[in-house]
Parts: structure tokens; sequence; C-alpha cells
């Protein structure tokens, strides 16, 4: 009886949460909040770097983002977060560069303002439109001295929008060069 009792009240509920989903479904898709995030999420396409020895000086990584036609917010601002890796990459945040394209297909320069407290945030002086895509290069003073895989959580953020939509991680992978001599 106990267990009856255990499935009838669990059946119970899920078929009342069941019964809310067309009402929630319907409140949220007619809300009138212009400062919503994006409708179809940015797309982190690429982390790549050109440059995969440790402690190279000169470097720079790259990171393709594509903003769908269907976003219906344009991309205000991107933040990059190291999670992983035996190293803690510093950058040189005034040499931050973004352009229109990937890093094969460079377009026009885009400007932008950089800031570092816990996370790196690359703001863009001027909002990307949906339907296009936008390459930053960060620029680290140097790779990291230790080898391994470095992971960077990026997360997109539209116009005047305090929560951003988490991308991915970034991934780049750096060798220690062989030391023996044979």
């Amino acid at each position: 009886m106990k267990n009856y009792n255990r499935l009838f009240s669990g059946s119970f509920a899920t078929a009342f949460l069941l019964s809310l989903l067309p009402y929630v479904a319907a409140n949220a898709s007619t809300s009138t909040d212009t400062n919503a995030t994006f409708v179809q999420s940015p797309k982190l396409v690429s982390a790549t770097t050109p440059y995969t020895d440790t402690s190279i000086w000169g470097a720079t990584y790259y990171f393709t983002v594509e903003i769908p036609t269907g976003a219906k917010q344009p991309l205000q601002k991107l933040t990059f977060n190291q999670t992983a890796g035996v190293d803690t990459i510093e950058f040189d945040h005034q040499n931050t560069i973004a352009w229109e394209g990937t890093s094969k297909n460079q377009g026009k320069k885009l400007a932008v303002t950089v800031t570092k407290e816990r996370t790196l945030t690359v703001s863009f002086d001027r909002a990307i439109a949906p339907g296009s895509t936008v390459t930053i290069g960060l620029r680290p003073y140097k790779n990291p001295m230790a080898g391994g895989i470095y992971l960077f959580g990026v997360t997109a953020f539209p116009p005047e929008q305090t929560t951003g939509e988490f991308l991915g991680f970034g991934r780049l992978q750096f060798y220690a060069p062989n030391m023996s001599q044979n």
C-alpha cells in the first residue's frame, strides 16, 4: 500500500507539472522584454594558434564566433575565462585585435575595449549584427611554460544584458620541445 501511495503521488505531481507547460510556454513566447538574450545562440566556431610550442613570445590565440541570423540580438561582448591548464596565461590587453570574418579570411577591423577582472572581457564598440562572423585575437605575453591542454570558457552577451550565453570551451594544446639530443 505504501508503494502504491508513492507511485500515485509521484504520478499526480508529474501530471500537474506537465499541465503547466502550455501556460509557461505561452507566457515565454509573448514576453516583451527588450533585453532578452539571444533567440538562437552564437556559436564558437574555432580556437586556434599557429604557435603551439611552450614559452613562445609573440603568439596570438584566435577565437572565431558566428552570430546566426536567427539570434535576433546583436553581439556586444565576449568573455574568456581560462578553466584548465597548468599555467595561468596572462594577456597583453592593449594588443587584442578583432575583425569581421575568420582567421583565414579577415574582413574589416573592429574596435574593441578589453578589461580584465576575473575574466578577460572584449567589448565591441559597435554591436555585431546577427548573420556575422567575428574573430578575436588574444595576445599572451608568452605561451605557457608547461605543455598540455588549456581550455578557455567563452560566453557571449547581447547589449545591456548581464547574463550571457556560454558558447563552449576554446581548446588550445601546447607542446614542450623535445630537449633530448640523440
